[in-house]
């Protein structure tokens, strides 16, 4: 195991501070997190003959984040993961504007998204790290002062529980999330489709053509989208469905079948001997493929990571919420507390 020097983060953007944090627990898993848009950079964990490898895709160095045409890797997302339909939602009859960065519609908190700013960092113990930011009214186009806190622990149970709350001062939206890409084979050793996959979810939310979703809440069940028994995560791709057609893949939202926080999703990858179980009290769970991933740029030992060679499991709440009075409430007001909790636990099959 070689880790990234903490030198290679070592910078000032913005006026504020960048730094590389290193966590480990007592079951030899180590993360290293920066808090230049609260990156997991690494993430090792133990495969079947007890060989540490690092799971996540990413880069060496602070300046390779800053140049990468892939903007998420490993990244915290806000103040709304995933999409808003052309940018713009509707509250007390105001209707705000957002930026638009996945034309036509607002991805991920936009341009000035949490991805993109140098968070506060307070590192309690070698296994916790916690990170602030406090968020301005308008900025991205959203209402409300908005001071989140995220901290990431690497737990004796084997896993990277990952806890979000907000506070507002202004009733808003917020649908906070992580974006790491993980093979479970190694970053950069290939295709994701043989991973075994089970999603704990019998419906999913179909898109239209600008991958927003429909309204509609549909049933997985013979269909490419139906994970809840184990299977490749390859297996149905090329079966004659609009919705993967569309999505060039999987990149859909997954609605999770039970509450509070819970089993929603397992991942299997035969060769290691790695399995990841997630855990949420978020109702949905976007599945998405790494379809488009065409990295111009090197990551990390040299690597580069083409389509389908990572995958995505981010917590969530709906896409477009805000403009779909179906789906789960994304609001924040004043008197309430944002929260919520995803936790990635490893462990051999």
């Amino acid at each position: 195991m070689q880790l990234i020097p903490k030198s290679n983060f070592t910078t000032i953007l913005n006026d504020k501070s960048v730094s590389l944090f290193n966590l480990k627990n007592k079951q030899g898993l180590v993360g290293q997190i920066t808090n230049y848009g609260g990156r997991l950079i690494s993430l090792w964990t133990k495969d079947k003959n007890d060989k540490l490898e690092d799971i996540v895709l990413g880069y060496n160095s602070i300046q390779d984040y800053l140049d990468a045409d892939e903007m998420f890797f490993g990244a915290i997302i806000g103040r709304y993961g995933n999409r808003i339909a052309a940018g713009q939602f509707t509250l007390d009859n105001n209707t705000y504007g957002l930026e638009t960065n996945n034309t036509p519609n607002h991805l991920h908190g936009g341009l000035h998204g949490f991805h993109n700013v140098v968070w506060d960092a307070n590192q309690i113990s070698e296994s916790k790290l916690e990170l602030y930011y406090t968020s301005n009214d308008g900025e991205a186009g959203y209402p409300g002062n908005l001071k989140v806190t995220v901290i990431y622990e690497l737990t004796q149970e084997n896993a990277l529980h990952i806890s979000y709350s907000a506070k507002t001062d202004k009733k808003t939206i917020v649908n906070l999330t992580h974006h790491s890409y993980f093979n479970l084979q190694g970053a950069g050793s290939g295709t994701i489709n043989n991973h075994l996959l089970q999603i704990y979810a019998s419906h999913y939310t179909p898109v239209n053509t600008n991958m927003i979703p429909t309204g509609e809440i549909a049933s997985v069940k013979n269909s490419p989208f139906d994970f809840t028994e184990s299977k490749p995560i390859g297996k149905d791709l090329d079966s004659t469905n609009t919705q993967l057609q569309l999505g060039s893949g999987y990149d859909h939202n997954f609605v999770l079948d039970y509450r509070g926080l819970k089993k929603a999703a397992i991942v299997k990858e035969t060769i290691s001997g790695r399995k990841m179980t997630v855990y949420t009290t978020e109702p949905g769970i976007q599945f998405y493929g790494g379809n488009h991933l065409n990295t111009k740029k090197a990551g990390k030992n040299n690597l580069y990571y083409n389509s389908q060679t990572g995958f995505c499991l981010e917590t969530q709440h709906f896409p477009n919420s805000p403009n779909q009075p179906n789906f789960p409430s994304t609001v924040l007001e004043p008197r309430d507390t944002y929260t919520s909790i995803c936790i990635y636990k490893f462990g051999i099959i």
